[in-house]
């Protein structure tokens, strides 16, 4: 460890810093947002003498004391000044060796060629007919059939107001639905190794292909696999529709099944798509974003969107081809999906770029004759703005600190085969700071404090209370269950018992954090339903039903009943909301860091490599000054292992450039999995506005390389 104190000019104030150099450049970065408000990722720091840049790759013990901190967004000097001439130097020999490369790539192409166009047009005109059925009317409303559309509406609308977006826009909730369609589909449709027998529902093994039968040609399967069970020994039969009307009925296969289905959705829904032919043997879907103004990569076999460098960098594949095939043309995207063009052109040996080209061009007039002329004015347009994207990406920089994952749908022994196994990391990257919309949260949790208050006075029995809280969870079930858009359920039949009755108007804080209210009918009868935007409802529903549930096992486990139960590790008052937040590393798109702040158990946050060392630094909404008391931690919903074991929590009252330690842990054990564990604030505490988080060490560094963790719950001292 070595303490540096560095001077920061930035907007001409100066900002003093005293600084671990031993916690990594990230949290410097954040003790300067602290400071100056600059979000990390808009940060460019100089020596102020030298005019040195400061990056992840700079030694922070040995730098100036005096730097420099320019926001992105601010009016800067060239980028040529901005940058070092020896930066400048290594990238542009950088670039001219890629482009000297694909030179030669280009020229050797020239004699490796085998120039098949033939074969080149029939691999692409294969799929025409295939892509044709998405526009079938027919097709498409059983799809839509078949989708829970109202449920993906919600969890769209919530997706976008965890972010704190509670009145998106037409685009922006077309854009969340597709995410939510990827991920609907990646849990409804069936991954296929072997088929189970028809008969016993035992394993089979493959015994070759046979002859399809008419009723399976049919819907498109040319190719049947046979297989023999290893209990009975009868045999079943797996063909492989290529009809995607049926695979909406059977829901099964592999990645040729998936990938045809899904953009059948898409088109479904609306989404200009179109399937993605890779000749190395894959296949998925690129949909249109209009929030994003470009055509977007999405997987459904891997449940994974916007990482089109997912199969070079993260599956190791050697890509070659990867072709679009649309209801108006078809289209060479392999720029889109790699940084290594040179390679891959020494790799497309089927013919010569200009005959490639030639080829699809020829298709897409084909497809795109009789089309209207301003239909097809737009459609040059888009195809234009995607040509200068594509070569812009081919040598764009891309973010180093993104893992990509190896190939996760198959079997172990079926990837290994072809060599698509990769890393056993998932997509992750260091974060951006990040908001915790949880207002709601803390409401919710102040309201339940009130309710056991109330127990209290009332003197209920322990198997009272539970029950009580039983009748308010079936209650808050009930209205999960209903149309989000008009959530209303009747509590007749729960009045006529004389203890909830009695504690109903306790109940009434809870009600109003659900953005619900109470109701009497003209005809006697009381409902609780919605009063505001149904969407916040949506939002806090599954918060109070999650702390029903930590509530009933725990007062379930209580042997002193009573006003000791406000000991037990339980949601409690005065909790720190609306802070912003920012970790060592996360996964995407789930395990996020706001995910540990979000009061709902199902979700964590997982940080890929903090087995051995990892961290957290929240900053308080508006700098506010709170003096901790408690906090709590929750166990997530699997993998004990990961489990946090050793930490230290860490307070500033000066926006990071002092810190004090508040508690450390060492040897803490999760028994069960989303157990809540309170620790108290011993140590005489002090008013802070950012807190970290540095855990050590998981419960078992030797079989993970992951932290995670399902609930961090900040506490203050009441005003």
């Amino acid at each position: 460890m070595v303490a540096r104190k560095f001077q920061v000019v930035h907007d001409d104030s100066d900002f003093d810093i005293n600084y671990d150099t031993d916690d990594g450049f990230e949290v410097f970065q954040f003790q300067l947002y602290s400071l100056t408000s600059v979000p990390p990722h808009q940060q460019k720091i100089f020596g102020a003498e030298q005019d040195t840049p400061v990056t992840t790759d700079s030694d922070l013990i040995a730098i100036s004391d005096k730097l420099r901190l320019v926001s992105v967004k601010d009016t800067e000097p060239e980028p040529e000044q901005e940058q070092s001439y020896s930066d400048l130097l290594k990238s542009d020999e950088e670039l001219a060796r890629l482009l000297q490369a694909e030179e030669e790539a280009l020229l050797l192409q020239q004699y490796m060629s085998s120039e098949n166009p033939r074969e080149f047009d029939s691999r692409v005109r294969s799929y025409i007919s295939q892509v044709r059925m998405y526009e079938d009317p027919t097709r498409q409303e059983a799809a839509r059939k078949s989708v829970p559309v109202e449920e993906l509406e919600e969890k769209a609308l919530v997706s976008l107001a965890k972010e704190g977006n509670f009145k998106p826009s037409k685009i922006e909730q077309d854009h969340a639905f597709m995410l939510q369609l990827l991920f609907w589909f990646k849990k409804s449709f069936r991954w296929v190794n072997s088929p189970s027998c028809n008969d016993c529902g035992k394993e089979t093994v493959g015994q070759g292909m046979t002859s399809a039968l008419p009723s399976e040609t049919l819907y498109g399967a040319s190719r049947v696999e046979l297989y023999r069970c290893t209990f009975c020994s009868k045999l079943t039969r797996f063909p492989r529709y290529n009809d995607p009307m049926k695979l909406v009925e059977t829901r099964e296969g592999r990645c040729g099944e998936w990938a045809n289905c899904f953009t059948l959705y898409c088109r479904a829904f609306g989404y200009d798509s179109r399937l993605i032919l890779d000749f190395t043997d894959h296949v998925w879907t690129e949909c249109f974003s209009k929030f994003l103004g470009r055509w977007m990569h999405l997987d459904p076999c891997e449940g994974i969107y916007d990482q089109p460098l997912l199969y070079e960098k993260g599956w190791g594949k050697k890509l070659n081809y990867v072709i679009a095939i649309a209801k108006d043309g078809v289209y060479d995207v392999t720029k889109r999906y790699t940084r290594k063009w040179h390679e891959v052109l020494s790799r497309r040996t089927m013919l010569t770029e200009p005959s490639a080209s030639s080829v699809l061009r020829n298709i897409t007039e084909e497809i795109r004759r009789g089309l209207p002329s301003e239909l097809l004015s737009i459609i040059q347009a888009r195809d234009m703005v995607e040509n200068e994207e594509l070569e812009r990406s081919l040598h764009a920089n891309d973010d180093e600190s993104l893992s990509l994952p190896g190939r996760r749908s198959g079997n172990e022994e079926w990837r290994k085969s072809r060599l698509e196994i990769g890393s056993d990391e998932l997509s992750s990257s260091a974060c951006p700071v990040r908001l915790c919309v949880d207002e709601h949260v803390t409401r919710i949790y102040n309201a339940f404090h009130a309710v056991l208050y109330q127990f209290v006075r009332e003197e209920l029995t322990k198997l009272e209370a539970v029950e009580v809280l039983r009748i308010t969870k079936g209650i808050l079930l009930d209205l999960r269950n209903s149309p989000y858009k008009s959530r209303r359920t009747s509590i007749d039949s729960v009045l006529n018992k004389p203890k909830f009755q009695k504690l109903l108007p306790s109940f009434d804080d809870l009600i109003g954090a659900l953005s619900l209210e109470k109701k009497v009918n003209t005809d006697g009868t009381v409902e609780i339903g919605l009063v505001a935007d149904p969407v916040v409802t949506s939002l806090a529903l599954p918060v109070a039903l999650d702390v029903l549930d930590d509530m009933i096992y725990n007062l379930d486990k209580c042997e002193n009943y009573g006003k000791d139960m406000f000991l037990l590790p339980l949601p409690k008052l005065n909790r720190i909301h609306s802070g912003s937040v920012l970790a060592s590393s996360e996964e995407l798109p789930f395990g996020i860091i706001t995910s540990a702040f979000d009061g709902i158990r199902v979700s964590k946050w997982e940080e890929p490599n903090g087995a051995r060392g990892c961290w957290i630094v929240y900053r308080t909404f508006d700098c506010k000054m709170f003096e901790l008391v408690a906090y709590d931690l929750m166990s997530a919903n699997d993998a004990p292992e990961r489990d946090p074991m050793n930490w230290i929590l860490e307070g500033s009252s000066n926006k990071g450039i002092n810190w004090q330690v508040l508690d450390k842990q060492t040897s803490q054990f999760f028994e069960d999995r989303f157990q809540r564990k309170t620790y108290k604030i011993n140590c005489a505490s002090f008013p802070c506005n950012i807190f970290r988080f540095r855990f050590l060490a998981v419960r078992d560094v030797h079989s993970t390389s992951r932290l995670q963790i399902g609930n961090i719950d900040l506490y203050a001292k009441s005003t």
